[in-house]
């Protein structure tokens, strides 16, 4: 019984990002210094206390969430002003809002992991029925009945949690929070915690207003100047050495990267920003977000008549194969290190945008206009966990090494920041579906790109077949395809062959091939061709005249004259 293939879905044009986000550092002074963390200090005691009101409230209505934000509002202007209270009130519904989302993703994964143990105990040990087989052992059976009685009784919890409304959340992070007890394995003594402790849990946003000078009346950035006013509270009004309670930094500041869009939309429109202070290298920086105008995607058919860059995602590297039009691979395969295990979050960013920003040198030097890689989502798989079957290994070292694998792939993370980066350089994203890539690439492509590159690997055959599915080709090989009429150019490449690279030619993985020529006599009418099967002859014997004593008593062949 052969298994039956899934459905494969049409491939799409992503989105552009519907905002922007730019960041610059402040050269802050020993009084700027003290003014920026008494402020952070200050607007984050605020946050707290209303964090915890709001979580107080649990769950609510549209109305109940307006009546409850207005409250606090009104509690928290008092002590600071009514920008910075819209600000602080807004954070604590956006923080709530996804504790909840939270929460309902883990009463999701706690219900399939029961749901599928119990299937499993109803197998007996050793059986199958149809593709779902129970479990191997007796004593894994009785571990198994003995975690499903644990997550029950998680998956309960989590459901009061849930009807009731109530959420934990945990300003600064819970993972900062957990390492308090643990500062050996964290790497930090209890100072540097309590650093990075107050720093995470430090305030100091104001939301863009439209109209208002420099598209912020809280926190202002004059482009012009080079300078930063900020609106301080009431209690810190003696801090100011402006007018009208503010403060200016005494430090010039300017955006080196996109910052004449930065100036553009302060002067027409709203801008957000954001301090924030890394304690590790005692530095401020400043954070510039605005909406961007709603754009269409590409048509994906005109991305179709460029070359393409398909890209698949691994854990530790990237690979490449860049596409031309037609289906054929171009160049080398290219591998991009990527390496995420054991490192901090900044650190994984900063080699994720270095990951990102040499595929986007190699498209632009292919002439690409897109990049294609699978819209791949591993929330099955975490939402499984070790009770997941099928070919994946669930159970042992193999299992833990698969998960571990699993979660060390940020695929999200690696989208949204492709995104966003191709789209500041003008490249389009094209999204296919994952199914079979690798498996198709190693069928049809891995043997052939292995002699031209020994460097090639799986991988780099499975992003050739990401990229021609990306131009809506198929991901089998087609030799001898150069005489395909011209109308099914779409449909098949023209030719999809891959040959070797004869020395002192350009880099590519193909060559055109040419005719032999042929004298012009050649091109005269075909020669005819019997269409029944000659009769056998025997060989002539000798020609020389000789006396018949009369005619032969059998013929063996018949001339074709008769």
């Amino acid at each position: 019984m052969t298994r039956r293939l899934r459905e494969i879905k049409e491939p799409f044009a992503v989105a552009p990002p519907s905002g922007a986000r730019v960041r610059t550092r402040l050269h802050a002074s020993d009084t700027d210094f003290q003014v920026l963390m008494a402020l952070g200090t200050h607007l984050g005691s605020l946050a707290s206390s209303d964090l915890a009101r709001r979580c107080r409230a649990g769950r609510c209505d549209a109305e109940a969430r307006a009546t409850s934000r207005r409250e606090r509002k009104r509690l928290l202007t008092a002590t600071s002003s009514s920008r910075w209270a819209g600000a602080i009130t807004r954070t604590s519904e956006d923080s709530f809002q996804l504790a909840m989302r939270n929460l309902i993703a883990e009463a999701r994964s706690l219900q399939v992991r029961t749901r599928q143990i119990r299937r499993r105990l109803a197998i007996p040990v050793g059986g199958r029925r149809g593709r779902l087989g129970g479990y191997g052992t007796s004593d894994e059976r009785f571990q198994k009945q003995r975690r499903l009685q644990v997550l029950e009784h998680r998956l309960s919890l989590v459901a009061a949690r849930l009807e009731e409304g109530r959420l934990s959340v945990c300003r600064g992070g819970k993972s900062l929070a957990r390492a308090r007890h643990h500062l050996d394995d964290a790497g930090l003594s209890d100072a540097e915690w309590r650093d990075h402790w107050n720093a995470a849990r430090l305030f100091i946003t104001a939301d863009g207003e439209k109209g208002k000078a420099w598209g912020n009346e809280t926190i202002r950035f004059n482009p012009d100047e080079h300078s930063v006013e900020i609106k301080l509270p009431v209690p810190l009004a003696h801090l100011a050495n402006r007018p009208y309670g503010r403060y200016r930094l005494s430090c010039p500041v300017a955006f080196s990267y996109r910052g004449d869009e930065v100036a553009a939309q302060a002067a027409s429109g709203a801008v957000r920003y954001d301090v924030t202070f890394d304690p590790a290298k005692a530095r401020w920086y400043l954070h510039a977000s605005w909406k961007c105008a709603v754009k269409q995607p590409a048509a994906i058919d005109e991305l179709r008549g460029h070359p393409v860059l398909g890209v698949d995602v691994n854990a530790g590297h990237l690979a490449a194969m860049v596409v031309d039009k037609a289906g054929n691979p171009v160049g080398q395969p290219i591998t991009v290190p990527l390496p995420q295990s054991g490192l901090t979050a900044n650190t994984r960013d900063g080699h994720l945008r270095e990951a990102i920003s040499g595929l986007i040198k190699t498209a632009e030097h292919h002439d690409c206009r897109a990049i294609v890689i699978e819209n791949l989502d591993f929330s099955d798989a975490r939402e499984m966990g070790r009770e997941q079957t099928g070919r994946r290994p669930s159970r042992g070292k193999r299992g833990r090494t698969f998960r571990r694998l699993v979660s060390g792939i940020g695929t999200a993370k690696f989208a949204g920041r492709l995104i966003q980066m191709a789209s500041n350089a003008g490249l389009a994203v094209i999204a296919v579906d994952p199914a079979y890539t690798s498996m198709w690439g190693a069928e049809h492509w891995l043997g052939a790109l292995q002699e031209i590159s020994s460097d090639a690997s799986g991988h780099h055959a499975a992003a050739l077949v990401i990229g021609r599915r990306g131009l809506k080709q198929r991901a089998r090989r087609r030799e001898r395809c150069d005489s395909t009429p011209a109308g099914h150019g779409r449909k098949r490449a023209t030719n999809s062959a891959v040959w070797a690279v004869p020395p002192g030619q350009p880099v590519g993985l193909f060559e055109k091939r040419t005719r032999k020529p042929r004298p012009d006599k050649a091109r005269g009418q075909p020669h005819l061709r019997q269409r029944t099967r000659p009769a056998e002859q025997e060989p002539r014997g000798d020609q020389v005249t000789q006396d018949r004593s009369g005619p032969p008593t059998k013929r063996d062949s018949v001339p074709l004259s008769a």
